[in-house]
């Protein structure tokens, strides 16, 4: 096992935070968990962090679990699963806590995350992954696996340690040269799978039902390729539609994780998914009115959600 003196610590406590701690814990890992919500901190640190299996059971593991970055200091490797919206806090507790030689590793959804961690790290703590490992938070502190699938990370000189650790835990993982190629792959996918399923509120699978969301499908994808073509990112697949057809078959019963904060009233990653989209398109000259409006339809209901929450309140 990788000789780490302080526990792995895991920024965030959703589904991938959850997924990746149950993991870590269960190869005889220490993990910490840094966190800010509620909910999620009360039940790890009421039950652990649970994993169901594929039988319906329950495994639960023991976790460290903070809202304080004080409780932290010392961390040698951090894996940052927050959503993209709390990239900017995170930065800031990873700042103080986050060892002069340690490494902070995002596996975040979007762009902009490393870019941000590294204003307040540097690049020397800073290491950009992407993985299209699957997770379902089913209720706070429980995670299902959501299909297993690859971690790649973008070569860092410090990243040894992660890679030993994250193998160790049952991962599979590729160092690559460069990431871009599959951060945008997966955005690709996220633009068209995430916003149609939170607006529609269905599982990924439902969106292969009927001819007029897998036209929707096929078209968002297609749109977001363009935009990745014209910066002249090689995606990983070379037919848009096909793969996000793929990647909503595989994971057929998933919720969305735009989908789970819709439903519970809270931000979603819309900004860092469509909204990086419609930027990036604008500054190259490509027109995304699809990725546009799912943009604006998805902040329109996340506002709409959270004052019909309110108002049960």
């Amino acid at each position: 096992m990788t000789n780490i003196t302080q526990p792995v610590l895991v920024v965030g406590t959703g589904a991938m935070a959850c997924l990746f701690s149950a993991r870590l814990a269960a190869a005889g890992y220490p993990v910490k968990i840094l966190g800010t919500w509620k909910e999620g901190l009360a039940a790890l640190r009421s039950y652990g962090v649970r994993l169901q299996l594929p039988d319906g059971s329950v495994r639960a593991f023991p976790v460290e679990v903070t809202n304080s970055s004080a409780d932290c200091r010392g961390a040698e490797l951090a894996l940052v699963l927050v959503k993209s919206w709390q990239t900017e806090r995170a930065s800031h507790q990873l700042a103080s806590c986050l060892s002069d030689q340690g490494l902070a590793l995002t596996l975040q959804n979007g762009l902009g995350n490393q870019e941000t961690l590294a204003a307040a790290l540097g690049k020397e703590r800073t290491a950009l992954g992407v993985t299209t490992t699957g997770a379902t938070l089913v209720e706070p502190g429980l995670v299902r696996n959501g299909g297993n699938g690859r971690i790649m990370i973008e070569n860092h000189p410090r990243i040894q340690m992660a890679e030993e650790t994250l193998r160790n835990a049952g991962f599979e993982v590729e160092l690559v040269d460069q990431a871009q190629s599959m951060i945008w792959g997966k955005l690709v996918i996220n633009a068209a799978i995430n916003p149609l399923t939170a607006l529609l509120e269905i599982p990924n699978g439902g969106l292969l039902s009927k001819p007029e969301t897998i036209e929707l499908l096929n078209a968002t994808a297609e749109e977001a390729a363009s935009v990745a073509q014209a910066l002249e990112i090689d995606l990983p697949y070379s037919n848009p539609a096909e793969a996000v057809r793929l990647v909503a078959h595989q994971t057929s019963t998933n919720i969305s994780s735009m989908l789970t904060d819709i439903l519970r009233g809270g931000p979603t990653e819309i900004d860092a998914i469509n909204g990086m989209l419609v930027q990036y398109g604008e500054q190259v000259g490509v027109t995304t009115p699809l990725n546009r409006t799912l943009w604006a339809l998805v902040r329109s209901k996340e506002k709409v959600r959270r004052s019909d929450l309110k108002a049960l309140e």
